[in-house]
């Protein structure tokens, strides 16, 4: 059996916009605050993986209104509605500062483990906010994945089956609340490596348990750092 690589990520770690930029976002200091400038508790969780799996963690802190750098070149939502209607080479020139280096520095790290023989577990940290639309999400935790790669569907299986044993109160749903086989840097890497070598795991943790901060947060992080390690071990 391969040994395991842990490689943390956090594409949507802050709101912060470069100074070549910061014209584009002029009064617009609520929207960067809100779930659509950023994840927030998102970093404060993947360092706490990083710290307990002796991982590679690679974040950005630019926000993901300037580009996604969970989204594909393309994709329709990699610019915000404050960066589409830029000049294409303007946008090219965000794309290469910010958006290749980010996907470039992953990729090598998986490159890497995997050439060594390693199995490499990707988890990318995010949350999500408590409504959207209207709509309530009912999860506390969310477990991405895509249902087509055995190993990675196994591994959410036993994370889940794992949390619901360390902590039965909360709610954890797999695939929810975003479909793990949509666009996204795991499925980019799925392109690019086999199934026996890289499982990509998108954790999405409720905003609304990282703005209540206190014990439940800090209870939360531990209790999926020690799930995921026993899911690991079975």
């Amino acid at each position: 059996m391969p040994i395991d690589s842990f490689i943390i990520t956090c594409e949507h770690a802050g709101n912060r916009i470069p100074a070549p930029w910061r014209r584009l976002f002029q009064g617009q200091q609520v929207l960067l605050d809100s779930h659509r400038g950023h994840d927030p508790g998102a970093l404060v969780m993947a360092r706490a993986l990083a710290a307990a799996f002796t991982a590679p963690l690679v974040s950005s802190t630019v926000s993901r209104l300037l580009v996604d750098l969970n989204r594909s070149i393309g994709h329709p939502r990699l610019f915000s509605a404050a960066t589409r209607s830029l000049p294409q080479k303007l946008r090219a020139k965000i794309v290469d500062r910010h958006y290749r280096p980010y996907r470039a520095q992953v990729e090598r790290l998986v490159r890497q483990s995997v050439s060594r023989g390693r199995r490499v577990i990707h988890i990318s940290s995010h949350s999500f906010t408590p409504e959207l639309n209207g709509k309530v999400r009912r999860a506390d935790v969310g477990l991405l994945y895509h249902p087509r790669r055995p190993g990675e569907a196994e591994l959410c299986a036993r994370w889940k089956a794992s949390l619901a044993a360390l902590a039965p109160q909360l709610r954890v749903r797999r695939n929810y609340p975003y479909a793990g086989k949509g666009d996204g840097l795991t499925s980019h890497l799925r392109l690019r490596f086999p199934p026996a070598a890289y499982f990509g795991i998108e954790l999405e943790i409720n905003q609304s348990i990282v703005f209540a901060a206190g014990r439940r947060w800090t209870a939360l992080r531990g209790v999926l750092i020690d799930s995921l390690r026993a899911a690991c071990a079975a």
